[in-house]
C-alpha cells in the first residue's frame, strides 16, 4: 500500500544507534553473543539449525551447518542489539524493520556461494539450472516483480472467478454483479458485498471448493458484488468521497432497488471495510435505514495501531505523495499497483520475495500455479487523489473516529452512529490488519456487535472453507474493553468460521422467498455475463 515511497528509515543500526543502546545492555549482548560464537566453534557436532530455510538435506554437512547456525546467532545479535536502542516508539520500528529487511537479505540461502542445494543443483544440471534461472531472471525484469505462481495456469472467468451470475450495473468506478441462485429459496433481503480496491474482488471467488461468494449463495442468500474498475490515468483526481457516494452507496441503492426492499446486508473487506463503514456513516447522518447488518473481514477504523504498516507513514512521506500525485500542486496522478505489490511482498520477505528468488532464479524453477498467489500478484493502481486521502486522513491523522472531523457527501460522519448489528472478523497473524486494532470496532459500532477471531493471516486466514476442516477460530459473545481481554475468555474451536458466520447472518437475512430466475430489473439490465469486464483490466501506467 506504500510502495515506492521513502519510509524515512534510517540504515539499519547506524553508528549513532549503537551509541543509543545502554552500555551496560550493550556488554551484555556482545558477551552473549561471543559466549555463542565460542560454543558453535568448539562443539559443530552439536549444531542443530531449526529454520525451514536449512531444512533439506545438503544442509546437513557440517559446513553448512556452520554457515548457517553462524547467520542465524549474527541475526539474533543484531536483533538484540536493534531492540535495545533506546529512542522513541517510531524511530525503534523504523529500526527493527530496516533491521530485519537486512537479516532477511543476507541469509546464506540467497546466494550461490553459500547455498548447497543450489550447487548440487548446478553440478547434477550441469548448468542447465543456472541457464534456467537466467531466463526466469529476465521475465521477471519485464515484469517488475518477482513471479509467485505460474501465471499461464489461470484465466479470470475461466479456472479462477467462476461463480455464475450477470452484471447488472456499470459505471465509471465499478461493475455490480449479481450472482445465480443455488437454492429454490433465498433470504428476502440481498447480500452485497464490497471487495478492497486494492488487487482485484475474485478473492473471495477463486475457485468453487474456497469461493466466498459461492458458498454465501448456496446458503441461500442472494448475493451482489462490487467489482472496482482497474484505475488508469483519466481517473487519477478520483477521490475518496467518489469511492464513497459514487461507489459504495451507489452500490447500496442499486442493490435495493433490484431486491425490492427496503434493507440489505453488506459485508466490506479490508479497506472495501473502511470505505463500506465510511458509507454507514454517510447514511446514518441522513437517518437513511437501508442496512440490517454489517460485516467487517479484517478491516481497519480504528488507525492508532497499523503494525508494521506504521514505519511507512509520517507526515514528510505523505506530503510528498500529496505533492508527486496528489494534486498539491496541480499535478495528479496514479499509485502504482506494481509498487502496492511489491511492497507488500517485502513485509513478509521470506516467504514472498527470498522464497522465490532462491527456487525461481538460484535453482532455475518455475512457481507452481496456487490460485491465492495469482490473485496476489493481480494487482490495481489507485488514484492519486483518493490514495493520498487514504493516507493523510487514516494512517497519519486517524480522523475517521474522531465525531465530525471529516465530510463525506455533504455529511459531517460519526463512525459511531452506525448502530445496525455487526459481525467482526480478524485474523490472529494479520501484519496488515491488527487483530487487536481490528478489534477496536467493536467499541467504535453502537449496534449488537460480534467478534470472531480466526487463525492464519490477512487473506488465509478469510479463504478458509468448511469442507478443508483446517485451522481454528475463536468465539466470546461477550465483548470485553480491549481485544486481549476479549481473548482470554473465548473458546478456541476447531475448523472453519464460515458457519459461524452465515448462522449469524440467517437472523438478519428476512424471510425466505422463491429464488428469482431473472437478473436486474426493468431499470437495471443484465449488460454482460460474470464476471464482466473490469476485473479482466490489467496495470495501466502510473505516473
Amino acid at each position: 500500500m506504500f510502495a515506492g515511497m521513502n519510509t524515512g528509515a534510517s540504515p539499519a543500526l547506524a553508528p549513532h544507534h549503537m551509541a543509543m543502546i545502554p552500555p551496560e545492555r550493550l556488554a551484555e549482548i556482545q558477551k552473549e553473543y561471543f559466549a555463542e560464537l565460542a560454543h558453535l566453534a568448539t562443539n559443530p557436532e552439536a549444531i542443530e539449525v531449526k529454520d525451514r530455510r536449512f531444512s533439506g538435506k545438503a544442509w546437513h554437512s557440517s559446513w553448512s551447518k556452520t554457515i548457517a547456525a553462524t547467520y542465524l546467532l549474527n541475526a539474533k545479535h543484531l536483533m538484540a542489539l536493534a531492540k535495545a536502542v533506546e529512542a522513541d516508539e517510531k524511530s525503534k520500528q523504523k529500526i527493527l524493520f530496516t533491521t530485519e529487511q537486512m537479516i532477511d537479505a543476507l541469509s546464506p540461502s540467497n546466494f550461490i556461494a553459500t547455498n548447497p542445494e543450489v550447487l548440487e543443483n548446478i553440478i547434477s544440471s550441469q548448468g542447465q539450472s543456472i541457464q534456467n534461472g537466467i531466463v526466469n531472471l529476465l521475465g521477471d525484469m519485464k515484469k517488475g516483480k518477482v513471479s509467485q505462481t505460474d501465471e499461464t495456469a489461470f484465466e479470470v472467468g475461466k479456472n479462477i472467478a467462476t461463480t455464475e451470475g450477470q452484471v447488472v450495473f456499470r459505471c465509471e468506478l465499478f461493475e455490480l454483479i449479481q450472482y445465480t441462485p443455488l437454492t429454490e429459496t433465498v433470504y428476502e433481503r440481498p447480500y452485497l458485498m464490497v471487495p478492497p480496491c486494492i488487487n482485484k474482488y475474485y478473492i473471495l471467488d477463486l475457485q468453487p471448493d474456497n469461493s466466498v461468494v459461492r458458498y454465501m449463495v448456496e446458503q441461500g442468500h442472494t448475493v451482489f458484488l462490487v467489482s472496482w474498475k482497474n484505475p488508469d490515468e483519466s481517473m487519477s483526481k478520483v477521490t475518496w468521497e467518489d469511492y464513497v457516494g459514487n461507489g459504495v452507496i451507489k452500490a447500496i441503492e442499486v442493490t435495493k432497488n433490484i431486491g425490492g426492499t427496503e434493507q440489505i446486508n453488506i459485508l466490506g473487506f479490508c479497506v472495501g471495510g473502511t470505505l463500506t463503514a465510511s458509507a454507514l456513516a454517510v447514511l446514518a447522518a441522513k437517518k437513511d435505514a437501508s442496512i440490517a447488518s454489517l460485516t467487517l473481514f479484517t478491516t481497519l477504523l480504528d488507525f492508532t495501531n497499523t503494525g508494521i504498516l506504521d514505519v511507512f507513514i509520517d507526515e514528510n512521506m505523505v506530503k510528498m505523495r500529496e505533492t508527486s500525485i496528489g494534486g498539491e500542486s496541480g499535478k495528479f496522478g496514479m499509485m502504482s499497483g506494481l509498487d502496492l505489490g511489491n511492497t507488500f511482498s517485502f513485509l513478509r520477505p521470506n516467504d514472498l520475495v527470498w522464497n522465490y528468488v532462491v527456487e525461481n532464479y538460484l535453482k532455475g524453477n518455475s512457481p507452481p500455479p496456487f490460485d491465492l498467489l495469482y490473485w496476489n500478484g493481480d494487482s490495481t493502481n489507485l488514484p492519486g487523489a483518493m490514495y493520498c486521502w487514504y493516507l493523510r486522513h487514516t494512517y497519519l491523522q486517524n480522523d475517521l473516529v474522531k465525531p465530525g472531523k471529516v465530510s463525506l457527501c455533504d455529511q459531517k460522519i460519526d463512525l459511531g452512529k452506525i448502530d445496525c448489528p455487526a459481525y467482526i472478523y480478524a485474523s490472529q497473524e494479520d501484519h496488515i490488519v491488527p487483530w487487536q486494532s481490528a478489534y477496536e470496532s467493536t467499541q467504535i459500532l453502537k449496534g449488537k456487535n460480534r467478534f470472531v477471531l480466526g487463525a492464519s493471516g490477512h487473506i488465509a486466514g478469510v479463504i478458509n472453507p468448511p469442507a478443508k476442516n483446517k485451522r481454528y477460530y475463536f468465539e466470546n459473545s461477550k465483548i470485553a474493553k480491549t481485544g486481549p481481554e476479549w481473548l482470554t475468555g473465548a473458546t478456541e474451536i476447531k475448523g472453519s468460521w464460515w458457519p459461524d458466520y452465515t448462522k449469524w447472518l440467517a437472523q438478519y437475512g428476512g424471510k425466505k422467498i422463491a429464488a428469482r430466475k431473472t437478473f436486474g430489473n426493468s431499470k437495471y439490465k443484465e449488460l454482460e455475463a460474470a464476471p464482466g469486464k473490469y476485473v479482466k483490466e490489467k496495470l495501466g501506467s502510473a505516473v
